[in-house]
């Protein structure tokens, strides 16, 4: 390869080398939204292979030129504004929840960069002069298949990441052994279980030194990096966060923590895509109650039907909590809430005991499925010793968990934020939340997910429950937007009050366009997808 034409390839790396990256870590983006797992990302690939429409583009335009019979160096030149164009096709956009650059994403980042060093000199170490062209073809497929080189780096570093992981949770289970004193209490859920983690804990706190989980760390990793990070010699109580995607995932995280005390939330058709079915849901979230020891303490949300439906068949002794209207509905429930009185400025309720023993407690959360996840907290707080009336303090002092039914007011406008991922009963409790304040009401929402056969039907339904709600819809996304606008529309809602935006950031422009007739506008953000979604 002459002098003036390896300048002018240098010229093509310069753009090629960030266009690689610049795909490279999107992939790497999804990868880790979806939890680092081949199938979730073939399954995303395969929904979203439109996004990479401007990368195949440009990589097709590319080989166009390589395989025209021109000479070496004006297929070098051409190729410098392509990779240009790719660097522009492929630059980072804004994302809602951007990569974290955890360990193993660094390392990955390693094993990438050596995969496309390798990419650019073996080419050029072979061919050289003359063949100038299998140099250039090489680039073009690399960029082409660049997502993929994210998938080939993690296989590369498997082994590397199960013996770190290996090592630090065996750490995490050696700082377990070495407290023995430490009360570990499991929370899962279809829904509610963040919620739960969050009230429970802050009961706790008055009597006893508490750690919980934070944010989302429901998962193996995360878990184990509370454990190893967080946890102290004074801590007497350990409040874990149980989630579960995949079948098998809660024994998994059973088997790292052991739990002395369960509670399971709800159990409902949330990752139906990824664990198939209903019963299979419930088998997943039940091996907490099948983990507990002899001596050690169940409880269940009494008012799920899936939750009773299972434990009907199971020989549990559990400590069932619930919210109750009339006697007859109280009948089972160990520890219920009746005398409810919602409104937009907070939520009073009676919380009745095994005893018979009552307190009333005033809270600033909105919602009977707060109401409910305060009882479920009160049973646990009182089966360990703490009385009813030394615990009407904390629950007033309970706020609300960022973005579960969150209220806040700005510039006039009251929103109810509700944006962590949906499911059919956190909808129904957010739609009964909204319906408590006056004024004009606004639902925006790209629907439910990960909802798998039932997800189109599940969403009409929800439609269909906003129409008698609502004043306004602003859906977002084509796709996931047709279901319930179909529900609403069935429901006999005006199609004029029915907005269709193709993102987040076009649906609030709309939000604030909208005339509300006089009314103080109240909107329920209901479900902010990922951005894999």
């Amino acid at each position: 390869m002459n002098d003036i034409l390896f300048l002018i390839t240098i010229f093509d790396l310069v753009f090629f080398v960030p266009a690689m990256y610049f795909v490279c870590n999107h992939t790497m983006h999804m990868f880790q939204l979806n939890y680092y797992r081949y199938s979730e990302q073939f399954r995303w690939f395969r929904k979203n292979n439109w996004k990479y429409l401007g990368q195949t583009t440009v990589a097709v335009m590319m080989l166009i030129i390589i395989l025209i019979p021109w000479s070496p160096f004006v297929k070098a030149g051409l190729l410098i504004p392509m990779f240009l164009l790719a660097c522009i096709v492929s630059r980072p956009k804004k994302s809602k929840k951007p990569l974290v650059r955890t360990g193993r994403v660094k390392r990955m980042d390693v094993t990438i960069a050596v995969i496309i060093a390798l990419i650019i000199f073996i080419p050029i170490k072979l061919f050289g002069n003359g063949r100038e062209s299998y140099i250039y073809f090489t680039f073009a497929i690399a960029y082409l298949l660049s997502p993929l080189l994210v998938l080939l780096a993690n296989f590369i570093n498997k082994p590397v990441e199960l013996m770190i992981n290996r090592y630090y949770i065996n750490d995490a289970k050696r700082i377990l052994k070495a407290s023995p004193e430490l009360t570990i209490v499991g929370i899962t859920g279809s829904y509610g279980k963040t919620s739960m983690k969050y009230f429970l804990t802050t009961l706790l706190r008055s009597k006893f030194n508490t750690l919980m989980t934070p944010a989302s760390f429901n998962t193996p990793m995360g878990i184990v990096k509370t454990v190893r990070m967080e946890l102290k010699p004074t801590d007497e109580i350990f409040v874990c966060e149980m989630g579960a995607k995949w079948n098998g995932d809660i024994k998994e995280l059973c088997d790292l923590v052991h739990p002395k005390h369960g509670i399971i939330t709800s159990v409902g058709p949330q990752h139906l895509e990824s664990m198939g079915s209903l019963d299979n849901i419930k088998k997943t979230k039940f091996a907490l109650a099948d983990s507990l020891p002899e001596d050690g303490m169940l409880f269940l949300n009494g008012n799920d039907e899936n939750i009773a439906e299972y434990i009907s068949k199971k020989n549990y002794s559990p400590i069932k909590y619930g919210l109750a209207d009339s006697e007859n509905e109280a009948e089972g429930l160990d520890y219920y809430a009746s005398e409810i009185s919602s409104g937009s400025r907070g939520t009073t309720f009676v919380v009745t005991a095994p005893n018979g023993e009552k307190e009333k407690f005033s809270t600033r959360l909105i919602g009977k499925h707060n109401v409910l996840n305060i009882v479920g907290a009160v049973a646990f707080c009182n089966k360990i010793g703490i009385p009813l009336c030394e615990l009407r303090g904390q629950i007033r002092k309970l706020e609300a968990v960022p973005h579960r039914l969150e209220l806040t007011n700005r510039n006039g406008v009251t929103i109810i934020d509700d944006a962590y991922n949906s499911n059919p009963s956190g909808t129904k409790a957010a739609l009964d939340a909204l319906s408590l304040f006056d004024g004009y009401k606004i639902l925006v929402t790209p629907g439910m997910v990960e909802l798998g056969e039932k997800q189109d039907e599940l969403n009409e339904e929800f439609g269909k429950n906003a129409a008698s709600i609502i004043d306004y819809a602003v859906l977002v996304g084509f796709s996931g937007a047709e279901p319930i606008k179909k529900g609403l529309l069935n429901e006999g809602f005006p199609e004029n009050k029915i907005f269709v935006a193709g993102s987040i950031n076009e649906a609030l422009k709309h939000v604030n366009m909208i005339g509300s007739e006089g009314l103080e506008k109240v909107i329920l953000l209901e479900n902010d997808l990922p951005d894999n979604y």
